[in-house]
């Protein structure tokens, strides 16, 4: 089972903190066996949280064995990281442990210099802070978290949600982080600057709506090559009237909408088969490999090549 430490740290943000703890303990297996096992650690057994203080059952020594460590956001981000708890990290990092901090958790994890070099993100509101602090990070205040691989950042509040799930669907596919998203009660993917790879099956279709039928009819026919008029026929109402209700119901265009709805079904593919890059991006409607290449790098921030590369 992978371990996950989540490291309170002095004024530890309690959404911070409890972000990963509730995600990560949710997460279930096609078998029903439990994907992860959680250690709340900190220097000292008394945290102060803020509202409240909270007993950690673990120390620092439960970082050792980890998989996978968290450093949630912190009320004072720039308070000095205390030697022990950066000799920790390092020695984590120095092993080969994932390591991920939440909105202002960047801040001590910027302390430790595991991000110099690297482009991060955190909370907007404290991302010239964090670049001023630290110049040789490259600090990204559009996205919702930057993977490099080892170490992770996320942006404020919510987007440690979005980081946790990407961290569930490296570790075991879209279908587990697609039952951790539902059981958290929040959407699988979120519009941002972010490229989001957290993904599922068929795209979310407003149920009960006029264009339910439609989006299934489009959903099944994700292969053929339609055009605006062939989406307006089906529908039976003309292309101004369609691009209307479509951007009313789903905020997208009914062509957007069809890109996005094949990207996702060629995330699937590439997870779940080993057919070629060419022959999915036929499969799912596009009409070159380069326009699919082009438009899934596009969705994603990645190429179908590289994608599939994180599930081998």
């Amino acid at each position: 089972m992978h371990t996950v430490a989540v490291l309170a740290l002095h004024q530890v943000v309690p959404f911070d903190l409890s972000t990963p703890i509730e995600v990560f303990s949710r997460t279930r297996l096609a078998d029903g066996s439990p994907g992860y096992r959680i250690r709340v650690c900190a220097e000292q057994p008394d945290v102060d949280a803020g509202t409240f203080a909270l007993r950690a059952p673990w120390g620092l020594d439960g970082l050792r064995g980890a998989e996978t460590v968290i450093v949630p956001g912190t009320a004072e981000p720039e308070t000095a990281l205390t030697p022990a708890a950066r000799d920790a990290l390092c020695a984590a990092a120095g092993r080969g442990v994932r390591i991920a901090s939440i909105c202002s958790g960047a801040f001590p994890l910027a302390a430790t210099g595991l991000l110099d070099g690297l482009r991060a993100t955190t909370h907007w509101i404290a991302a010239g802070q964090l670049a001023a602090a630290h110049p040789r990070i490259e600090v990204d205040p559009t996205v919702l978290y930057v993977d490099n691989g080892q170490i992770l950042t996320s942006a404020g509040a919510a987007a440690g949600l979005d980081m946790c799930l990407h961290m569930i669907r490296r570790d075991y596919g879209s279908a587990v982080a697609a039952d951790a998203a539902r059981l958290s009660v929040v959407p699988l993917e979120r519009e941002g600057g972010q490229a989001q790879f957290i993904v599922h099956e068929h795209i979310p279709t407003p149920r009960g709506s006029a264009l339910e039928p439609l989006l299934t009819w489009l959903q099944g026919n994700l292969g053929r090559d339609l055009t605006l008029a062939d989406i307006a026929a089906q529908a039976g109402m003309s292309t101004r009237t369609l691009i209307r209700r479509f951007r009313e119901q789903t905020g997208d265009t009914p062509l957007q909408w069809l890109h996005r709805a094949r990207v996702r079904q060629a995330q699937h593919l590439l997870e779940s088969t080993h057919h070629s890059v060419e022959h999915i991006g036929v499969q799912v409607g596009f009409g070159s490999p380069t326009a699919f290449r082009d438009r899934f790098k596009r969705t994603t921030g990645v190429s179908p090549l590289t994608y599939r590369r994180s599930f081998s």
